[in-house]
């Protein structure tokens, strides 16, 4: 597929990530810096994991009492950026964050492993606390609760989908010091429109 004729950008987003999975496994393809205007009005950013990806947006799981679950509450503007630099490639997402349906939240909690099920109810986001010892008493308490059971999502935990409004996609060449920027924008009829220019690296 050539970008130059390609007017779906999630259809080249998967090309590009299953290339860049492909060829550096070693690295986490789907590790992603989420950035959004911080509940002190100051910009924020942090990494988080993209689980999903559909025609409609990008998914990601937190604690929505986190700092960062309650800022999007305030303002659910958001960038994502992926910089796959053993492949030279970036790309940059902005649109808006919105909470998943809590059925779909359900069903990617119960494939987590029980370990990671657990933590969620272990670790508050944000939460200050003085030792790891704290954390460590929470989990046995829980181990303990959970015991033989199902260990439901809790209640303040679940994912947010990402609904692009515009999507760089970046490639950077070094010998020549450039780099190349295709712009999609996403029009009222839900159409791409499509921008390419080169610039210095």
């Amino acid at each position: 597929m050539n970008i130059a004729n390609d007017h779906n950008p999630i259809e080249y987003f998967q090309k590009w990530f299953h290339e860049v999975d492909k060829a550096h496994p070693e690295d986490e393809a789907n590790a992603m810096l989420l950035s959004n205007k911080g509940l002190d009005g100051f910009p924020k950013s942090r990494i988080v994991l993209l689980k999903r990806f559909t025609w409609e947006g990008f998914i990601f799981f937190t604690n929505y009492n986190s700092e960062k679950g309650k800022a999007i509450a305030k303002d659910n503007n958001v960038s994502v950026l992926f910089n796959w630099i053993k492949s030279k490639r970036e790309v940059l997402i902005s649109g808006k964050a919105e909470k998943l349906p809590e059925n779909l939240s359900e069903g990617y909690f119960e494939s987590r492993p029980e370990r990671s099920k657990l933590s969620a109810w272990v670790s508050n986001q944000s939460e200050v606390i003085t030792s790891r010892k704290i954390l460590e008493d929470r989990l046995k308490a829980y181990e303990v609760q959970f015991q033989n059971k199902t260990i439901p999502k809790p209640a303040y935990w679940g994912g947010y989908i990402i609904k692009p409004s515009q999507i760089e996609f970046i490639e950077h060449d070094p010998l020549v010091g450039f780099k190349r920027i295709t712009k999609y924008m996403l029009r009222p009829d839900y159409s791409w429109s499509k921008n390419i220019k080169y610039c210095q690296d």
